[in-house]
């Protein structure tokens, strides 16, 4: 799993020009892409790192401020540009698979207590944001499995 981690002033997304998610206040916006290796755990840690990173204004998390996240799926975070010009998602997990964990992910964030605002799974999306900062973090899965802390900032 790998997401894009960030803080915004205010983000929303609309489908057919429709907002279908929004946040208006100092919060994540969250794209989040789904591998092969992917499992529930995977969705549930990265739900809880991301919602105690202190990346917020005044070293703040999530958690700390209630900030609400907006979480987007998006499978070009698995492209794969090694070769040609073409990128290919071979690395992207197929939606039966991605779609599930890209829910566990979101129902795991709630759990802990976060406001979560969504995109539409699969669907062609237009994002708008007001990047704070600008801060913007690349997380990934296999690092929090290998607890690779130097990578991650714990």
């Amino acid at each position: 799993m790998r997401a894009v981690v960030q803080r915004v002033n205010s983000a929303s997304v609309r489908v057919d020009d429709e907002v279908v998610g929004a946040i208006e206040q100092p919060g994540l916006l969250v794209l989040l892409g789904v591998t092969h290796a992917d499992s529930a755990d995977d969705a549930a840690a990265m739900a809880a790192k991301i919602w105690g990173l202190r990346i917020l204004r005044d070293e703040c998390s999530a958690s700390d401020l209630g900030a609400p996240l907006l979480v987007i799926s998006q499978f070009t975070l698995y492209a794969d540009v090694r070769k040609g010009r073409r990128p290919s998602w071979g690395d992207a997990a197929p939606g039966p698979v991605s779609e599930p964990l890209y829910e566990e992910f979101c129902a795991a964030l709630r759990e802990l207590g976060a406001h979560v605002e969504r995109g539409v799974f699969g669907a062609d999306m237009a994002v708008e944001l007001v990047n704070d900062g600008p801060v913007t973090l690349v997380l990934d899965s296999a690092e929090l499995r290998r607890g690779d802390v130097r990578r991650l900032g714990r």
